[in-house]
């Protein structure tokens, strides 16, 4: 392992001065997030996703962000249906890398605060100081029907959530027993040792959407993890998006960074590029997985007219699952990679039909392009 300062700051920026944060998202679900039936789609199996940490890790890549996945879409894929757990996923991969941060993605809900800030630590300890928590206060009812847990009111949802935050902060910073007396949570003599690593503490993700999800990021947050429609699709519409999240947060007297999500189909022609996203994305789209999770969000052929039925089916293969498309050459990636980052996002989770295959070409050719914009450091130079 190397060593590592025990500053928040750096804890946020991840160790290492670069302006666009680079991670790869969902990796730890099948099918990752391209709800395809190709057969190079990524497995999720552990010997891949071990050697996929392995390879970010030598590549510079800042961070690894899994899902909260319990249950899959069906389809003729079980799109998500084969998935590893996040906090015991986080362990393994950061036992065995070196610099890259690893985030656990926790449903609040599903996990004692207690027993949940016991494992970050021990993440964080294996780690040394590189675990990362995304907090999910809940949505897909039929997962929780699963733990036998209702899902609460949704503005309730984060009201508890906020409970549970309290509870593992206090357990990461107590240093003697506590007792802890909420609306939802009643808990007496708790005793949480060892602390976070570094004398500091994980550093804190949530990408609620809603406008309480919101409030709670910007209340409780390093980062703010969005995934709109506006930017799934323009570079546009993600300054927007920035541009309203740091000006509430600082209406809150805070500052927090904001990430979001994209999908990378890179080639060394922009129709090779266009041609395979087509391909996966459209032509061997599992189209019944697709029209599972619209359903989910009450889009069906029953309640929508058939023209714009067919137009937001396709905005889920292209857009919906794995976020904005950077489809094109290594030229085109990096130019789009860079917009964002102008636009004010500081990360950016990004996603391959299949890891293993597609970031060598991303590493060896689109990295170096955002090192001479000046937007990373050579392989990802840790702070000093």
């Amino acid at each position: 392992m190397l060593n590592r300062t025990g500053s928040m700051r750096d804890r946020i920026a991840m160790y290492n001065g670069n302006a666009l944060k680079i991670g790869m998202f969902g990796a730890n679900c099948s099918s990752a997030r391209t709800a395809t039936k190709v057969p190079e789609r990524w497995s999720a199996s552990w010997p891949d996703c071990l050697k996929l940490a392995q390879m970010a890790d030598a590549a510079g890549i800042d961070f690894m962000l899994p899902i909260g996945r319990w249950k899959g879409y069906g389809g003729d894929t079980d799109f998500h249906g084969t998935t590893l757990e996040t906090m015991t996923w986080a362990s393994g991969l950061l036992a065995v890398t070196e610099r890259i941060t690893v985030f656990g993605t926790v449903h609040a809900p599903l996990f004692n605060p207690i027993i949940a800030a016991k494992e970050f630590v021990t993440a964080d300890h294996i780690g040394e100081g590189r675990f990362g928590l995304n907090i999910v206060a809940g949505w897909n009812e039929g997962e929780f029907e699963m733990f036998g847990v209702k899902q609460r009111e949704h503005d309730t949802r984060y009201e508890f959530a906020q409970e549970w935050i309290d509870a593992v902060k206090r357990a990461w910073t107590e240093p003697e027993d506590f007792d802890f007396e909420g609306q939802f949570l009643k808990l007496k003599g708790v005793r949480a040792k060892p602390k976070p690593y570094g004398g500091t503490r994980p550093i804190i993700m949530n990408a609620g959407s809603s406008g309480a999800g919101q409030n709670f990021a910007l209340r409780n947050c390093d980062a703010f993890f969005t995934a709109t429609g506006a930017t799934r699709t323009s570079v546009d519409g993600a300054a927007q998006k920035v541009q309203e999240v740091k000006s509430q947060a600082r209406a809150l007297g805070r500052e927090i960074d904001v990430f979001t999500i994209g999908q990378v189909m890179c080639r060394p022609t922009q129709a090779e590029a266009q041609e395979y996203h087509q391909h996966a994305n459209v032509e061997n789209a599992d189209w019944s997985a697709i029209e599972r999770m619209m359903a989910l969000r009450n889009i069906t052929r029953e309640n929508t007219p058939a023209e714009d039925y067919a137009m937001k089916r396709k905005y889920f293969a292209a857009n919906a699952v794995g976020g904005y498309p950077f489809v094109g050459t290594p030229d085109r990636v990096a130019d789009e990679l860079a917009a964002f980052s102008k636009a004010g996002v500081r990360g950016i989770a990004v996603s391959f039909v299949n890891y293993l295959d597609d970031l060598p070409y991303f590493r060896d050719e689109v990295l170096p392009r955002l090192e001479r914009m000046g937007l990373r450091e050579k392989n990802g130079a840790l702070i000093s």
